[in-house]
């Protein structure tokens, strides 16, 4: 659909949805304007493929169901197939469509073929992430029909011309639309043939000395935060871990790319490992990680909302180093909500170590939720400490 868009079309109350699990909060909605506006641009398209042509439309990256739920609730379209990268957001998109009688319309889906094989239209949030955004475009460039049409939103602070350069690399036509509410759509159609896109670069690969016996392998599926980076706070941490006490196994909590859990594997050659993240790529990714330093066979690596996998009073050591932002919202809140589930699942007695930045002065956080809370370690950008559960 090419004509202009100069106003919201779609007759869905957005506000009707909210984002628990995560944190709710008044500074912080289930949807915004990119939203609306995604919906809107593809509107001819998706009325189309209501009506007989392509069928249900493919969701990439709705963060709380407002795209899917849209589209389900304006075409009643089933069958709409949805990746969402954070767990939350899944359990988010299923609470919304159970309280408005849509849980029918769609089915979660990872980032494979399956997605978008026979794929007439794709609503696409995009992500900040060039690395993520390049994962994706390929994706759907190899495995969709030629006839294809995405519709690729986002909030215009966000967007940059490097992401029509990365869309470019796989598509033939890519086209900016007008702005409305300080969002834009990018409409991408026309695949390019598999054999000129260039070498896939997934997994990210990098290797790093931090004082073990052998270098630290790091890998990474394009949308884990970081890449194959290792996290300064990450590097700053993991030399006082040698002070963290024994425990049959030990729980990386929002493991990322693995850096956490690789480390103790490697350091402790008799602890087994249990990992988890809500990010679909992050589990990914450090079961990758694992695997390229040979301690895999020693990890349990889990996509779960925080510790909802384990139960209360079970572990002896956890390690964290928390976000500090939920989407592109920077809130202190999702690191509260792993401090007291941290402390759920320790024994008494049992240990979080935690980085953090300094100014964002966790400890007293930390002294209420978990237990008494001392510093490790410090420098001019973090702060290490160990939390004793009551």
């Amino acid at each position: 659909m090419d004509r202009p868009v100069t106003a919201s079309e779609t007759p869905f109350d957005f506000g009707l949805l909210g984002r628990a699990p995560d944190v709710e909060a008044e500074n912080l909605q289930a949807f915004d304007a990119a939203d609306k506006l995604l919906l809107d641009t593809a509107a001819g398209d998706l009325r189309a493929a209501a009506s007989g042509g392509s069928g249900a439309p493919v969701v990439i990256g709705d963060s709380y169901g407002a795209l899917t739920l849209g589209a389900a609730s304006c075409y009643s379209f089933t069958g709409i197939r949805v990746h969402q990268d954070p767990f939350s957001g899944e359990l988010a998109l299923n609470r919304n469509a159970e309280a408005l009688g849509l849980a029918g319309s769609y089915k979660h889906t990872g980032l494979e073929p399956g997605l978008v094989t026979g794929a007439g239209v794709i609503l696409l949030r995009l992500p900040r992430s060039l690395d993520a955004l390049d994962e994706i475009a390929r994706l759907i460039a190899e495995h969709a029909p030629s006839t294809v049409r995405i519709y690729a939103g986002g909030r215009i602070k966000h967007m940059t011309t490097a992401m029509n350069e990365v869309l470019g690399r796989y598509f033939r036509s890519v086209t900016a639309g007008l702005a409305r509410q300080k969002s834009r759509v990018l409409t991408v159609a026309s695949p390019l043939p598999a054999h000129s896109f260039p070498a896939s670069r997934f997994p990210l690969e990098a290797a790093y000395d931090v004082g073990l016996p052998v270098p630290l392998q790091l890998r990474a599926r394009g949308a884990a935060f970081g890449g194959a980076s290792l996290d300064p706070g990450t590097r700053f941490l993991l030399p006082f871990l040698s002070q963290a006490r024994g425990a049959a196994d030990a729980v990386d909590l929002g493991c990322g790319n693995g850096a956490i859990a690789a480390y103790l594997a490697l350091q402790r050659p008799d602890i087994r490992i249990l990992a988890s993240d809500q990010s679909e790529a992050a589990v990914g990714s450090t079961r990758l990680t694992l695997a390229a330093n040979a301690v895999l066979d020693r990890a349990t690596v889990q996509r779960a909302d925080a510790l909802s996998w384990l139960t209360d009073r079970s572990r002896d050591l956890v390690v964290l180093n928390p976000p500090f932002h939920i989407g592109a919202s920077v809130h202190t809140g999702i690191a509260h909500k792993l401090f007291a589930d941290a402390a759920r699942v320790l024994r008494p007695g049992g240990e979080l170590w935690t980085v953090w930045n300094s100014h964002l002065a966790y400890r007293p956080a930390l002294n209420r939720l978990v237990g008494p809370t001392r510093q490790v370690g410090r420098n001019p950008r973090f702060t290490v400490t160990v939390s004793i559960r009551h």
